[in-house]
Protein backbone atom coordinates (compact mmCIF):
# COMPACT_ATOMS: atom_id res chain seq x y z
CA UNK A 1 0.00 0.00 0.00
CA UNK A 2 1.42 3.36 -0.86
CA UNK A 3 1.46 5.95 1.73
CA UNK A 4 0.48 9.69 0.61
CA UNK A 5 2.16 11.09 3.98
CA UNK A 6 0.65 14.90 3.01
CA UNK A 7 -1.75 17.39 4.25
CA UNK A 8 -4.57 16.74 1.42
CA UNK A 9 -5.26 20.56 2.05
CA UNK A 10 -1.81 21.53 1.00
CA UNK A 11 1.63 20.35 1.53
CA UNK A 12 2.89 23.15 3.95
CA UNK A 13 0.77 22.16 6.53
CA UNK A 14 1.31 19.38 8.91
CA UNK A 15 -0.31 15.87 8.95
CA UNK A 16 -2.92 14.10 11.68
CA UNK A 17 -0.99 12.92 14.70
CA UNK A 18 -0.52 9.15 15.06
CA UNK A 19 -0.55 7.68 18.16
CA UNK A 20 3.07 6.91 19.49
CA UNK A 21 4.63 9.43 17.49
CA UNK A 22 6.43 12.69 18.97
CA UNK A 23 6.04 14.41 15.75
CA UNK A 24 4.03 15.23 12.22
CA UNK A 25 6.77 14.75 10.16
CA UNK A 26 7.08 12.24 7.40
CA UNK A 27 9.97 10.81 8.36
CA UNK A 28 8.96 9.44 11.79
CA UNK A 29 6.42 7.98 9.76
CA UNK A 30 8.89 5.76 7.14
CA UNK A 31 10.54 4.78 9.71
CA UNK A 32 7.90 3.43 12.40
CA UNK A 33 6.03 1.53 9.06
CA UNK A 34 9.61 -0.39 8.89
CA UNK A 35 10.70 1.07 5.34
CA UNK A 36 14.13 1.99 4.94
CA UNK A 37 14.57 6.06 5.11
CA UNK A 38 17.16 7.96 2.83
CA UNK A 39 17.72 11.23 4.13
CA UNK A 40 20.74 13.76 2.54
CA UNK A 41 21.85 17.17 3.39
CA UNK A 42 21.61 20.43 1.70
CA UNK A 43 24.87 22.29 0.87
CA UNK A 44 23.38 25.86 2.24
CA UNK A 45 23.73 28.88 0.03
CA UNK A 46 26.46 31.99 0.38
CA UNK A 47 23.47 34.31 -0.54
CA UNK A 48 19.95 35.95 1.09
CA UNK A 49 18.03 34.46 -2.39
CA UNK A 50 15.67 31.81 -1.47
CA UNK A 51 15.46 30.34 -5.06
CA UNK A 52 19.13 28.76 -4.26
CA UNK A 53 17.31 27.23 -1.42
CA UNK A 54 14.75 25.59 -3.70
CA UNK A 55 16.50 25.01 -6.82
CA UNK A 56 19.32 22.71 -4.59
CA UNK A 57 16.36 20.84 -2.90
CA UNK A 58 14.46 20.41 -5.97
CA UNK A 59 17.47 18.34 -6.67
CA UNK A 60 16.49 15.35 -4.31
CA UNK A 61 12.38 15.70 -5.02
CA UNK A 62 10.96 12.19 -5.18
CA UNK A 63 13.86 10.44 -4.12
CA UNK A 64 14.42 11.61 -0.20
CA UNK A 65 12.60 11.25 3.50
CA UNK A 66 14.19 14.20 5.01
CA UNK A 67 16.70 16.93 4.04
CA UNK A 68 19.38 18.09 6.70
CA UNK A 69 19.60 22.40 7.10
CA UNK A 70 23.11 22.00 8.08
CA UNK A 71 24.17 24.60 10.72
CA UNK A 72 27.07 26.13 9.74
CA UNK A 73 29.20 23.23 9.32
CA UNK A 74 32.80 23.24 10.02
CA UNK A 75 32.53 26.55 11.53
CA UNK A 76 31.71 28.33 8.35
CA UNK A 77 29.45 30.62 8.13
CA UNK A 78 26.55 30.06 5.37
CA UNK A 79 22.66 31.13 4.93
CA UNK A 80 21.21 30.19 8.96
CA UNK A 81 19.48 26.55 9.62
CA UNK A 82 16.38 27.98 10.56
CA UNK A 83 16.33 29.90 7.92
CA UNK A 84 16.79 27.01 5.26
CA UNK A 85 14.01 25.47 7.29
CA UNK A 86 11.13 28.00 7.28
CA UNK A 87 11.86 28.39 3.05
CA UNK A 88 11.85 24.49 2.99
CA UNK A 89 8.26 23.74 5.16
CA UNK A 90 6.85 26.51 3.38
CA UNK A 91 7.13 24.29 0.57
CA UNK A 92 6.35 21.04 2.27
CA UNK A 93 9.95 19.47 2.25
CA UNK A 94 10.37 18.01 5.39
CA UNK A 95 13.59 19.13 6.59
CA UNK A 96 16.17 18.13 9.28
CA UNK A 97 17.21 20.58 11.39
CA UNK A 98 20.61 21.11 12.86
CA UNK A 99 21.22 23.29 16.02
CA UNK A 100 25.05 23.58 16.47
CA UNK A 101 26.07 23.94 20.18
CA UNK A 102 28.92 26.12 19.57
CA UNK A 103 27.14 29.34 18.02
CA UNK A 104 24.09 29.96 20.61
CA UNK A 105 23.24 29.84 24.61
CA UNK A 106 20.56 27.87 26.00
CA UNK A 107 17.86 31.09 25.67
CA UNK A 108 18.68 31.29 21.80
CA UNK A 109 18.49 27.65 20.96
CA UNK A 110 15.33 27.04 23.19
CA UNK A 111 13.44 29.85 21.20
CA UNK A 112 14.77 28.70 17.47
CA UNK A 113 12.86 25.31 18.78
CA UNK A 114 10.01 26.63 19.53
CA UNK A 115 10.04 28.68 16.47
CA UNK A 116 11.25 26.64 13.81
CA UNK A 117 8.48 23.87 15.43
CA UNK A 118 5.43 26.45 15.07
CA UNK A 119 6.94 26.95 10.97
CA UNK A 120 6.16 23.20 10.61
CA UNK A 121 10.10 21.91 11.16
CA UNK A 122 9.01 18.16 12.72
CA UNK A 123 12.80 17.04 13.19
CA UNK A 124 15.73 18.03 15.20
CA UNK A 125 19.46 17.31 14.91
CA UNK A 126 21.70 18.09 17.83
CA UNK A 127 25.28 18.47 17.70
CA UNK A 128 27.78 20.06 19.99
CA UNK A 129 29.49 21.43 16.98
CA UNK A 130 32.66 22.00 15.42
CA UNK A 131 35.54 24.58 17.12
CA UNK A 132 35.47 27.79 15.51
CA UNK A 133 39.22 27.07 14.73
CA UNK A 134 38.35 24.77 12.33
CA UNK A 135 36.32 27.80 10.26
CA UNK A 136 36.86 30.49 8.37
CA UNK A 137 36.13 32.76 11.15
CA UNK A 138 38.75 31.59 13.87
CA UNK A 139 38.36 34.77 15.87
CA UNK A 140 34.60 34.14 16.25
CA UNK A 141 33.95 34.02 20.07
CA UNK A 142 32.74 30.38 20.52
CA UNK A 143 29.36 29.41 23.06
CA UNK A 144 28.84 25.37 23.77
CA UNK A 145 26.60 26.77 26.49
CA UNK A 146 25.27 23.42 25.70
CA UNK A 147 26.56 20.06 24.49
CA UNK A 148 24.72 17.67 22.29
CA UNK A 149 23.56 15.29 25.27
CA UNK A 150 22.28 18.39 27.29
CA UNK A 151 20.82 19.35 24.65
CA UNK A 152 18.79 16.44 23.44
CA UNK A 153 17.97 16.30 26.98
CA UNK A 154 16.64 20.20 26.89
CA UNK A 155 14.53 19.44 23.75
CA UNK A 156 12.85 16.64 25.14
CA UNK A 157 11.92 18.13 28.31
CA UNK A 158 10.32 20.98 26.35
CA UNK A 159 8.58 18.18 24.10
CA UNK A 160 7.35 15.78 26.60
CA UNK A 161 7.25 17.92 30.16
CA UNK A 162 5.98 20.85 28.27
CA UNK A 163 8.57 23.35 30.53
CA UNK A 164 11.92 25.45 29.32
CA UNK A 165 14.89 24.38 31.00
CA UNK A 166 13.80 27.20 34.01
CA UNK A 167 10.76 25.17 34.92
CA UNK A 168 8.68 27.58 33.38
CA UNK A 169 5.69 25.94 31.27
CA UNK A 170 5.24 25.85 27.61
CA UNK A 171 1.58 26.68 26.32
CA UNK A 172 2.11 24.64 23.42
CA UNK A 173 5.05 22.02 23.12
CA UNK A 174 7.19 21.52 20.23
CA UNK A 175 6.19 17.77 18.06
CA UNK A 176 9.58 16.93 17.07
CA UNK A 177 11.74 13.66 16.12
CA UNK A 178 15.32 14.09 17.80
CA UNK A 179 18.09 13.00 15.94
CA UNK A 180 21.74 13.22 16.60
CA UNK A 181 25.06 12.08 15.47
CA UNK A 182 27.24 9.01 15.49
CA UNK A 183 31.04 7.93 14.68
CA UNK A 184 31.53 4.56 14.74
CA UNK A 185 34.62 5.06 13.66
CA UNK A 186 36.55 7.10 15.93
CA UNK A 187 38.85 5.89 18.64
CA UNK A 188 38.00 4.43 21.01
CA UNK A 189 35.58 2.51 19.02
CA UNK A 190 34.69 -0.18 21.90
CA UNK A 191 33.00 3.11 23.42
CA UNK A 192 31.09 3.74 20.72
CA UNK A 193 27.67 2.03 21.00
CA UNK A 194 28.13 3.18 24.93
CA UNK A 195 27.64 6.85 23.62
CA UNK A 196 25.08 5.64 21.50
CA UNK A 197 23.22 4.56 24.26
CA UNK A 198 24.18 7.84 26.20
CA UNK A 199 22.41 9.67 23.72
CA UNK A 200 19.32 7.35 23.25
CA UNK A 201 19.25 8.06 27.16
CA UNK A 202 19.19 11.90 26.53
CA UNK A 203 16.39 11.60 23.63
CA UNK A 204 17.66 10.83 20.58
CA UNK A 205 15.08 8.61 18.56
CA UNK A 206 17.67 8.18 15.27
CA UNK A 207 20.88 8.96 14.75
CA UNK A 208 22.29 9.58 11.21
CA UNK A 209 26.56 8.42 11.35
CA UNK A 210 29.73 9.49 9.89
CA UNK A 211 30.62 8.61 6.76
CA UNK A 212 31.49 4.98 6.08
CA UNK A 213 33.84 3.56 3.53
CA UNK A 214 35.15 0.82 6.29
CA UNK A 215 32.09 -1.71 5.96
CA UNK A 216 33.71 -4.19 8.11
CA UNK A 217 34.26 -2.00 10.87
CA UNK A 218 30.79 -0.84 10.87
CA UNK A 219 29.12 -4.58 11.35
CA UNK A 220 31.24 -4.75 14.39
CA UNK A 221 30.09 -1.71 15.46
CA UNK A 222 26.39 -2.86 14.87
CA UNK A 223 27.35 -6.13 16.67
CA UNK A 224 27.95 -4.06 19.60
CA UNK A 225 24.86 -2.18 18.95
CA UNK A 226 22.70 -5.04 18.74
CA UNK A 227 24.44 -6.72 21.79
CA UNK A 228 23.08 -3.94 23.55
CA UNK A 229 19.45 -3.76 22.23
CA UNK A 230 20.20 -0.34 20.90
CA UNK A 231 18.52 -0.99 17.68
CA UNK A 232 15.48 -1.63 18.87
CA UNK A 233 15.19 1.77 20.71
CA UNK A 234 16.84 4.17 17.98
CA UNK A 235 16.84 4.19 14.39
CA UNK A 236 19.99 3.85 12.41
CA UNK A 237 20.94 5.37 9.46
CA UNK A 238 24.60 5.36 7.83
CA UNK A 239 25.89 8.21 6.55
CA UNK A 240 27.23 7.69 2.86
CA UNK A 241 28.91 9.64 0.03
CA UNK A 242 30.79 9.62 -3.53
CA UNK A 243 34.60 10.63 -3.19
CA UNK A 244 35.21 12.65 -6.22
CA UNK A 245 38.79 11.35 -6.69
CA UNK A 246 41.93 9.61 -4.69
CA UNK A 247 43.51 12.76 -4.22
CA UNK A 248 40.03 14.35 -2.59
CA UNK A 249 40.15 11.06 -0.75
CA UNK A 250 43.47 11.47 0.52
CA UNK A 251 42.78 15.28 1.41
CA UNK A 252 40.17 14.32 3.58
CA UNK A 253 41.71 11.63 5.21
CA UNK A 254 44.17 13.89 6.33
CA UNK A 255 42.26 17.29 6.95
CA UNK A 256 38.57 16.62 8.30
CA UNK A 257 38.73 14.61 11.81
CA UNK A 258 36.79 11.84 12.57
CA UNK A 259 36.19 10.42 8.73
CA UNK A 260 38.11 7.50 7.98
CA UNK A 261 38.88 6.48 4.62
CA UNK A 262 40.86 2.65 4.47
CA UNK A 263 43.86 2.35 1.67
CA UNK A 264 41.62 -0.35 0.23
CA UNK A 265 39.08 2.73 -0.63
CA UNK A 266 42.27 4.93 -2.12
CA UNK A 267 43.54 2.04 -4.06
CA UNK A 268 40.16 1.52 -5.74
CA UNK A 269 39.95 4.83 -6.95
CA UNK A 270 43.38 5.32 -7.80
CA UNK A 271 43.03 2.14 -10.42
CA UNK A 272 39.73 3.52 -11.63
CA UNK A 273 40.02 5.23 -15.33
CA UNK A 274 37.01 7.46 -14.36
CA UNK A 275 37.48 8.62 -10.81
CA UNK A 276 34.65 10.16 -10.24
CA UNK A 277 32.37 7.60 -11.82
CA UNK A 278 34.31 4.65 -9.85
CA UNK A 279 33.80 7.20 -6.76
CA UNK A 280 29.70 7.24 -6.95
CA UNK A 281 29.67 3.28 -7.61
CA UNK A 282 31.63 2.75 -5.11
CA UNK A 283 28.86 4.70 -2.94
CA UNK A 284 26.35 2.12 -4.84
CA UNK A 285 28.25 -0.59 -3.65
CA UNK A 286 28.30 0.52 -0.03
CA UNK A 287 24.41 1.38 0.43
CA UNK A 288 23.87 -2.15 -1.00
CA UNK A 289 26.27 -3.67 1.76
CA UNK A 290 25.02 -1.44 4.42
CA UNK A 291 21.02 -1.79 4.14
CA UNK A 292 21.61 -5.94 4.74
CA UNK A 293 23.07 -4.97 8.25
CA UNK A 294 20.33 -6.25 10.92
CA UNK A 295 19.39 -3.17 12.54
CA UNK A 296 20.35 -0.14 9.75
CA UNK A 297 17.07 1.63 9.10
CA UNK A 298 18.05 3.99 6.60
CA UNK A 299 20.96 5.97 4.88
CA UNK A 300 22.16 9.46 5.48
CA UNK A 301 23.33 10.80 1.97
CA UNK A 302 26.29 13.37 2.00
CA UNK A 303 27.03 14.36 -1.74
CA UNK A 304 28.49 17.90 -1.17
CA UNK A 305 29.23 19.62 -4.74
CA UNK A 306 28.09 16.60 -6.52
CA UNK A 307 24.94 16.51 -5.15
CA UNK A 308 22.99 15.76 -8.65
CA UNK A 309 24.39 12.27 -8.27
CA UNK A 310 21.93 11.32 -5.31
CA UNK A 311 18.63 10.55 -7.12
CA UNK A 312 21.07 7.95 -9.30
CA UNK A 313 22.68 6.46 -6.57
CA UNK A 314 19.56 5.71 -4.59
CA UNK A 315 18.06 4.68 -7.54
CA UNK A 316 20.61 2.23 -8.30
CA UNK A 317 21.27 1.03 -5.11
CA UNK A 318 17.14 -0.63 -5.28
CA UNK A 319 17.13 0.70 -1.39
CA UNK A 320 13.32 2.43 -1.96
CA UNK A 321 12.15 -0.91 -3.25
CA UNK A 322 9.76 0.97 -5.32
CA UNK A 323 8.55 3.19 -2.70
CA UNK A 324 8.07 7.29 -4.26
CA UNK A 325 9.16 9.11 -1.41
CA UNK A 326 6.90 12.46 -1.22
CA UNK A 327 7.48 15.04 -4.32
CA UNK A 328 6.59 18.35 -4.46
CA UNK A 329 4.28 18.69 -7.32
CA UNK A 330 4.97 22.70 -9.73
CA UNK A 331 2.54 24.86 -8.77
CA UNK A 332 1.73 27.80 -11.05
CA UNK A 333 2.27 30.36 -8.33
CA UNK A 334 5.79 29.33 -7.93
CA UNK A 335 6.90 30.79 -10.91
CA UNK A 336 4.83 34.30 -10.11
CA UNK A 337 6.35 34.64 -6.78
CA UNK A 338 9.76 34.23 -8.05
CA UNK A 339 9.46 36.56 -10.82
CA UNK A 340 8.13 39.21 -7.56
CA UNK A 341 11.65 38.33 -5.72
CA UNK A 342 13.40 38.95 -8.94
CA UNK A 343 11.80 42.29 -9.54
CA UNK A 344 12.16 43.63 -5.58
CA UNK A 345 15.56 42.62 -6.10
CA UNK A 346 16.26 44.74 -9.34
CA UNK A 347 14.48 47.35 -7.61
CA UNK A 348 16.57 47.31 -4.54
CA UNK A 349 20.05 47.41 -6.63
CA UNK A 350 18.65 50.07 -8.66
CA UNK A 351 17.58 52.02 -5.41
CA UNK A 352 21.12 51.85 -3.89
CA UNK A 353 23.41 52.59 -6.67
CA UNK A 354 20.89 55.45 -6.97
CA UNK A 355 21.75 56.56 -4.40
CA UNK A 356 25.32 55.80 -4.23
CA UNK A 357 25.21 58.32 -7.18
CA UNK A 358 23.77 61.30 -5.72
CA UNK A 359 26.35 60.89 -2.71
CA UNK A 360 28.76 61.26 -5.41
CA UNK A 361 27.14 64.67 -6.34
CA UNK A 362 27.48 65.81 -2.88
CA UNK A 363 29.90 68.41 -1.95
CA UNK A 364 32.94 67.34 0.27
Amino acid sequence: MAHIDENPLGPHLPLDPLPGHSSLGRLERVLRRGEFAVTTELNPPDSANPEDVYERAAIFDGWVDGINAVDASGANCHMSSVGICALLTRMGYAPIMQIACRDKNRIAIQGDVLGAAAMGVCNIMCLTGDGVQAGDQPGAKPVFDLDCMSLLETVRVMRDNSKFLSGRKLTTPPKVFLGAAINPFAPPYDFRPYRLAKKIEAGAQFVQSQYCFDVPMFREYMKKVRDLGLHEKCYILVGVGPMASAKTAKWIRSNVPGIHIPDSVIKRLEGAEDQKKEGKQLCIDIINEVKEIEGVSGIHVMAYRQEEYVAEMVHDSGVLKGRKPWKREPNPVDQLVAERIEMARDGHEQDQQKLAGQAAQQPH
